[in-house]
């Protein structure tokens, strides 16, 4: 078990994943409506899943794998 602290996004690796998606595919656009950002949310994680070693290379960190070997 290891223990964080209370916020700490720099070592979720979920933070980095949609910080790689808002920054990659979401930022800067205007939506008309809910529907038009769960379309655009769902296209830009097909994206991410089809780049080939782009989510371990997200939340490979180098301290987990010292924690936890």
């Amino acid at each position: 078990l290891v223990h964080l602290p209370p916020y700490s996004p720099e070592l979720n690796a979920i933070e980095k994943v949609w910080q790689y998606l808002r920054d990659r595919y979401l930022s800067g656009r205007l939506f008309p409506g809910t529907r038009a950002i769960v379309e655009a949310c769902c296209t830009a994680w097909n994206s991410l899943i089809a780049e080939t070693g782009r989510i371990r290379s997200l939340t490979d960190f180098e301290w987990a794998r010292q924690v936890n070997p």
